[in-house]
């Protein structure tokens, strides 16, 4: 059997050929950047998938998030969460927002509403939560704490593409919500992102700032910045969306894979699908290495290496651990959020990943079980 790595993710990339004519288009029209026709065509194409009415293309996630936070006029406190990847605070940080840490549910692993609440202070502008793993966050619940106090509600869902509702689409919820197409994400255009809402007037506003705020050739009418989306990227995200459905179905059927043999292996766990998701984007394979397990979370993540099984601890430490976070309000009481970090581990996911690949990561997780 080879013992290549397997990383915990790899970018889906269709055959070169499929993405030729559209360069030779590109190198054709000269037209490589500010709104050409592949960037208009991705817009439209999102949106239309996402079953959303706006779609704003962006250079990436990170800037998506603040351009957001810009665009809804946010500043003070900012109720987040401790257990995502940094840019959802360093976004925080950069747009002069005070980060706020509350603790997280230990089913969806997102921000707890009732946590949320009881960090809700004179001060408090908005609360930026994060649909992990693409998990839904209860937006519900979030949309009833915003509503009550008055806040702006803005999801990062650089996890969450595709990932459908019994009701309505996950992307309508919140004032916001900020997709990251980074190359390791389900979806990618290399890098890039996007923010979804459904007010007009907003999708305007963040248009003229991803554009240094240019309203025409000679009018300047915001302090913007330079976010947009090129066409290579735009091209190569077209050609992508119509292989994206294969790609999420050859992941769920590693996911099963996954499912059928760990579900019985004492001292793992694993996330229970959540009520009123129709559809996942099979994104991540996180499992939690609890007691009972032969060996520890980190002994376990030592053990794959040793085999070129390149798991990942997402997400550990906790944000709120850094050094830039450690004297952050909230950020020393997260006892749910630091047990969840303390044992999570995610396998390699990609739709890529051969059978005998699966069947390595599952021998060899299967072997550290035993004592």
């Amino acid at each position: 059997m080879s013992d290549k790595p397997l990383y915990v993710t790899e970018p889906a990339l269709p055959p070169f050929e499929q993405f030729e004519p559209l360069l030779r288009e590109l190198w054709a029209s000269h037209r490589l950047t500010n709104g050409g026709p592949y960037h208009d065509q991705l817009e439209a194409a999102l949106a239309a998938y996402l079953a959303v009415p706006r779609v704003s293309l962006l250079a990436n996630g990170t800037l998506a998030l603040m351009l957001a936070l810009k665009a809804l006029e946010v500043e003070g406190e900012v109720i987040t969460t401790p257990y995502s990847f940094v840019a959802t605070t360093h976004a925080l940080m950069w747009s002069n927002c005070t980060p706020v840490f509350a603790d997280i549910d230990p089913l969806s692993l997102n921000l707890d509403p009732a946590a949320v609440e009881a960090a809700i202070t004179p001060r408090t502008r908005a609360i930026l939560a994060v649909h992990v793993y693409g998990r839904p966050c209860d937006t519900a619940g979030l949309q009833a704490v915003a509503e009550r106090h008055g806040l702006r509600l803005i999801y990062d869902a650089a996890h969450a593409f595709g990932v459908r509702l019994d009701t309505d689409s996950l992307m309508a919820a919140g004032d916001a919500a900020i997709l990251s197409f980074h190359a390791t994400k389900v979806f990618h255009t290399f890098e890039g992102g996007a923010i979804v809402c459904r007010d007009e007037a907003l999708k305007a506003r963040i248009d003229l700032l991803r554009n240094f705020g240019f309203k025409g050739e000679t009018r300047v009418l915001a302090t913007g910045i330079n976010a947009k989306m090129n066409e290579l990227q735009a091209a190569f995200g077209c050609l992508s969306l119509g292989s994206i459905d294969g790609e999420i179905a050859a992941r769920a059927r590693i996911t099963a894979r996954y499912d059928a043999a760990f579900a019985h292996l004492p001292g793992l766990r694993l996330l229970a699908p959540l009520p009123g998701v129709t559809r996942h984007n099979h994104g991540y394979y996180p499992l939690f290495v609890e007691p009972g397990f032969a060996l520890s979370r980190d002994a376990l993540y030592d053990r794959l290496r040793e085999q070129n099984i390149i798991a990942r601890r997402y997400f550990y430490p906790l944000i709120s651990d850094f050094d830039m976070y450690r004297a952050a309000p909230g950020a020393d009481h997260l006892p749910v959020a630091r047990r969840m970090a303390d044992t999570v581990l995610c396998l390699p996911l990609y739709g890529a990943l051969g059978d005998d690949e699966v069947s390595r990561v599952i021998d060899a997780v299967s072997a550290a079980a035993r004592p």
